[in-house]
């Protein structure tokens, strides 16, 4: 059945938002600065980080609650970085997450917002939840770019493609495999590199030149596949490349599509979810969801 996310003829217009932060907080910035009409619950996994004083400057209700303490078991056991996702202490370090952020709305929020948030998110928290949990990765996740850091980037060069999209999703049980509501522009590669060129950073586009030459004359694709052939210069020339790319990406993509959806999109009620299928003003729209351009 077609379920508005949110709906402000039923609700109103000012809309409880959740922003999971783990740093600087600037995802969570960026959905403030868009409209700060709304109500604001900042939780972070990391007491202290930058953005938790970000949200004590802005005056947002802060919830600090440190994963380590929960998780100390599971790495005892499993090791730091190989605590499964599923975990009854991932799940119980959630659930109190969620009790705390539950007790200062005094309800459910109407929105979650993972903005630079490292922990996984358990299918405890997507059942709760969905579908109004979102997260943005800097990557074409119907393409399949998955990974973290500069690893999707990695993705699409070793593609061909010429291009690099942002992909804003409702969070599911998969890795960033979430029904897609909007994308970026795309940001040409080649071009990007020259204009990061020209603000003094050398030999972007002959590093660029270089990698790819390699993985076609290794009839590489893919991203496994060149990092079990490439030997280490090319694998930090591929690092420097992706990295520049990625921070250009997070202003003219995440910045952009992140707070877009959020308020121009879900906040004026204008997406719908059916099943996996996204609607917005009644129209169902198609896997790569709502193309943001320039104007908006």
């Amino acid at each position: 059945m077609c379920q508005l996310i949110f709906n402000p003829a039923t609700s109103g217009s000012r809309m409880t938002i959740a922003c999971f932060i783990s740093g600087s907080g600037t995802n969570y910035e960026r959905i403030f600065e868009k409209d700060p009409s709304h109500r604001y619950i900042v939780f972070t996994n990391r007491p202290g980080c930058e953005g938790a004083n970000k949200a004590r400057q802005n005056k947002h209700t802060l919830i600090e609650l440190d994963h380590l303490p929960f998780l100390a078991s599971a790495r005892e056991r499993y090791r730091p970085g190989s605590v499964p996702r599923n975990c009854p202490e991932r799940e119980a370090f959630e659930q109190e997450a969620s009790r705390l952020i539950e007790k200062a709305a005094g309800r459910q929020p109407d929105l979650i917002c993972l903005a630079g948030y490292d922990q996984w998110v358990t299918d405890w928290m997507v059942d709760r939840y969905y579908p109004r949990m979102l997260n943005v990765h800097p990557g074409d996740t119907t393409r399949g770019y998955d990974g973290l850091h500069w690893v999707p980037t990695a993705r699409a060069i070793l593609a061909g493609d010429d291009s690099l999209k942002s992909t804003l999703f409702i969070v599911d049980k998969g890795e960033d495999t979430g029904p897609v509501l909007a994308q970026s522009e795309p940001m040409h590669i080649q071009k990007t590199l020259e204009e990061i060129e020209s603000m003094g950073a050398g030999g972007m586009v002959s590093d660029l030149c270089e990698v790819t030459g390699f993985a076609r004359s290794h009839d590489i694709t893919t991203y496994k596949g060149f990092k079990a052939t490439a030997g280490t210069v090319y694998r930090e020339k591929m690092q420097r490349i992706c990295e520049s790319l990625q921070n250009q990406l997070k202003y003219r993509g995440d910045w952009k599509i992140y707070p877009f959806g959020v308020h121009n999109l879900i906040a004026r009620g204008r997406v719908a979810i059916d099943g996996r299928t996204l609607f917005v003003d009644g129209a169902a729209l198609p896997a790569g969801g709502y193309q943001v351009g320039k104007e908006e």
